[in-house]
């Protein structure tokens, strides 16, 4: 079955365009005309195009120079000109000028047929090449975390490593470094992947309500304890539990996961019946938890316990060669969800992605790029598409600004656009609203009146 196109007829005439209209969809193409340069240049930023058919003759931008801007800004298109039997000197040009073939006018349709056959060979290859391209990038990636770095490369080995023994680990890092990501890529190359893989983020829950979703709970425990329940370290029995941000429990729940690692047994909120668990225990923090130590917010004999193996996340500020990579992916994933044809990015744009520092590192680049898809109105991500990452009181570039001034500007920005909501703010920085609330709390901020 012949591959289908999606092709614009580019001739500013208009019996010509009705004609290569009603020809190209007898065969089930998806047909556009544009009747000028610009108008074709309009629609071909909305949407992309496989192939355009183009007059050479038009008033104001010719032929050849939307060959060339085509060919400038979207390389992979490929064209057809039309021109009349006396302009064999610029159909040699715009060979030159990079198009894939040209039509002399009149044509009869087998001449048409002939040149289709060229151009549908030629999309063969182009397809090829980008299935191609996609294996590539496939390999640039680890269980989905998304890197070609040296800082990455080392990770992947890591993950490698440690996946072969049962021994606790803890994964450290800032805020949206992908630590569950890498936990979850531990329990696939784990001897235990076929079983559970359970998270919980344990700075979202209050002690009590922490207490009852790992030990689980008998009917009438406590007030609105109607039913029993099993709770999570009964059900990951077997396979992987994952404590995100264990960083933020307390001393008790401490003393409590300490005595279920060295005893192996759990008992549910008032039950006194041992009931017996076997799991993998992931561990991750943002916070230091040796300084934790010596300020008494943490045990020792908890963490040497949690502690037996440590993996380390780098900031994406440290792999910033991984930024392009990342962009590409996040571009890809949310034009599909979002059924838009977003697939590019101009270089400045890009530019300022790679300088920014990305206080909230790879999950703050996701929520920006999401945002800029969702919002755009064309194929391409211009500058204007990221200018809510620029600091709205700061004359200078990031260059000259600390990490720390970046990221504060960048956050009040957020809360000043959606109007000091917390939840939907925390949502566009990619961090939980208990972490902002705090960051709130430590800067001193106050809602404006």
């Amino acid at each position: 079955m012949e591959p289908k196109l999606r092709i614009l007829i580019v001739d500013d005439e208009l019996i010509v365009r009705e004609s290569l209209l009603y020809w190209f969809k007898k065969y089930g193409h998806e047909i556009d005309t544009a009747a000028s340069g610009p108008e074709a240049l309009e629609k071909i930023e909305q949407k992309p195009f496989q192939l355009l058919l183009v007059d050479i003759k038009m008033p104001g931008m010719d032929g050849i120079e939307l060959l060339e801007r085509v060919k400038k800004d979207y390389p992979e298109t490929l064209v057809v000109i039309i021109t009349a039997h006396g302009s064999i000197e610029s159909a040699a040009r715009a060979m030159r000028a990079g198009a894939s073939d040209y039509l002399l006018k009149p044509f009869k349709p087998e001449q048409l047929s002939l040149v289709m056959e060229k151009i549908l060979s030629q999309q063969k290859i182009a397809s090829d090449y980008h299935y191609l391209k996609g294996c590539l990038n496939q390999i640039t990636q680890f269980d989905n975390i998304i890197g070609q770095s040296p800082p990455m490369e080392k990770l992947y080995g890591i993950i490698l490593e440690v996946a072969k023994s049962d021994a606790s680990i803890l994964i450290t890092g800032e805020t949206g470094t992908g630590k569950e990501l890498v936990a979850k890529a531990i329990h696939a190359k784990s001897q235990r992947a076929h079983l559970p893989f359970v998270a919980i983020n344990c700075g979202a829950l209050p002690d009590s309500l922490l207490e009852s979703e790992l030990f689980g709970h008998r009917k009438g425990a406590f007030t609105g304890a109607e039913h029993s329940r099993r709770g999570f370290l009964e059900v990951v029995s077997g396979g992987t539990l994952f404590l995100d941000e264990i960083g933020d429990i307390s001393a008790k729940m401490q003393v409590d996961l300490l005595r279920v690692l060295d005893d192996k047994t759990i008992f549910s909120v008032g039950s006194k019946t041992p009931v017996e668990v076997d799991f993998r225990l992931i561990s991750a923090t943002r916070k230091d938890l040796e300084q934790g130590i010596q300020k008494g917010e943490f045990r020792e004999d908890f963490f040497y316990r949690i502690n037996v193996i440590r993996v380390h996340l780098p900031p994406l500020r440290e792999r910033k060669g991984d930024i392009p990579l990342l962009v590409d992916h996040f571009m890809a994933k949310y034009s599909h969800e979002t059924t838009k044809h977003v697939d590019r990015i101009k270089s400045d744009a890009m530019a300022l992605l790679t300088s920014y520092d990305w206080p909230g590192n790879v999950r703050e680049l996701k929520n920006v790029v999401e945002r800029a898809v969702v919002l755009s109105k064309s194929r391409t991500l211009t500058l204007d598409d990221f200018s809510f990452l620029r600091p709205a009181h700061a004359a200078l570039p990031f260059e000259p600004m600390t990490l720390k001034e970046v990221e504060e500007a960048h956050i009040l920005k957020v809360l000043d656009g959606q109007n000091w909501q917390i939840t939907r703010a925390a949502e566009i920085l990619g961090i939980n609203r208990v972490s902002l609330h705090k960051y709130i709390k430590r800067c001193n901020w106050q809602k404006p009146a």
